[in-house]
């Protein structure tokens, strides 16, 4: 869980503006993780606010590269010239500091929940999780498009689904590869399930974004799973459904944990929780077997020299291949058959 961020603050305001401070970092203690040292801290000249985290005995190999994004940067640092392994967390002057503010207490976070584990894995979590900072930054730093707002919506949603049909939350949340770009959204089983959101009120279409999305050849069996909303009071926001999954993670740190790294790398962030307004009501949901004779484009089906495809598919067209969702999730073998 990300760790408040109060003293960060107020450490970085007391720092901010010493102007005649000579070249280098300033740094006010602040609750350390186990053995790891951290400062709230800033680099002077430029005033830039940093996290600086000092590891006594965890050594960072020389040729290890270290993540940068938009708006922020790693770097090795040794403000004390005392030799240990030094990290330092700082905001670009070009970096949102009500984002950096939330990637600082997300960071530290993250590295108390690990701290039982010794310094090298707090280490490691510090920099595993400013790399999910990175490819959040690489997506725009900025809230999520409609259309992407949509799509994540339909992933929280059928989430809920799959709760509802008793499946453990830990075989959910790691088999969500939606945000890694993955041809599908989810890995269950055997196979894979593809979801579609929809807004449309006049037939059901659904925007297919590769020759593989609908390959039974990359994972089999494979389901689409197909949402339609509407706007109305009796929907949810996207802030809204994010909190009703972590309601259902029953308070497992690790797994909300988890949840908030998915939802970073699908470019979700709690400092643009304000501008997701819209509600999403479900109005209809549909499941459907992805097999010979679907409505569909894929790598094996298509002219030589066609690489890419984005297309679209309206499901009134795809009746035939409707299947219980109970049913898929026993081909898939993530349910008994009982």
């Amino acid at each position: 869980m990300p760790r408040p961020i109060d003293e960060f603050v107020a450490a970085w305001e007391a720092l901010s503006g010493r102007s005649g401070e000579e070249s280098g970092w300033r740094g006010i203690a602040v609750t350390p993780v186990g053995e790891c040292e951290l400062l709230a801290a800033r680099r002077f000249p430029g005033n830039e606010e940093a996290l600086l985290a000092r590891f006594p005995t965890a050594r960072l190999g020389s040729s290890e590269r270290l993540p940068e994004g938009r708006g922020f940067e790693v770097v090795r640092a040794d403000p004390r010239g005392d030799g240990k392994t030094w990290i330092a967390l700082s905001r670009k002057e070009s970096g949102s500091p009500e984002l950096f503010v939330e990637m600082v207490g997300d960071v530290a976070g993250a590295m108390d929940g690990c701290a039982a584990e010794g310094e090298a894995a707090v280490l490691r979590t510090m920099l595993r999780r400013v790399r999910m900072w990175q490819q959040f930054m690489s997506r725009g730093a900025g809230p999520l498009s409609p259309e992407a707002e949509l799509g994540l919506a339909g992933e929280l949603f059928f989430m809920g689904i799959l709760f509802d049909a008793g499946i453990s939350p830990e075989t959910i949340l790691k088999g969500w590869v939606g945000p890694d770009d993955a041809p599908q959204d989810f890995l269950l089983g055997d196979g894979a399930i593809e979801v579609k959101a929809t807004m449309s009120s006049s037939g059901f279409p659904v925007k297919i974004g590769s020759l593989e999305q609908l390959d039974d050849a990359v994972a089999s069996p494979l389901f689409l799973a197909a949402v339609r909303f509407a706007r109305g009071e009796g929907g949810a926001t996207l802030p809204e459904m994010v909190g009703e999954v972590e309601r259902r993670l029953g308070g497992e740190p690790e797994l909300i944990d988890f949840l908030h790294e998915r939802l970073m790398v699908a470019g979700y962030s709690d400092a643009h929780a304000g501008q997701y307004s819209r509600r999403f009501e479900s109005k209809e949901r549909r499941t459907l077997s992805v097999s010979a004779g679907f409505p569909r484009l894929t790598v094996g089906a298509v002219p030589a020299g066609v690489t890419r495809a984005i297309y679209e598919i309206n499901l009134d067209h795809a009746g035939d291949f409707l299947v219980d969702l109970d049913v898929a999730l026993k081909l898939l073998g993530v349910t008994d058959d009982a």
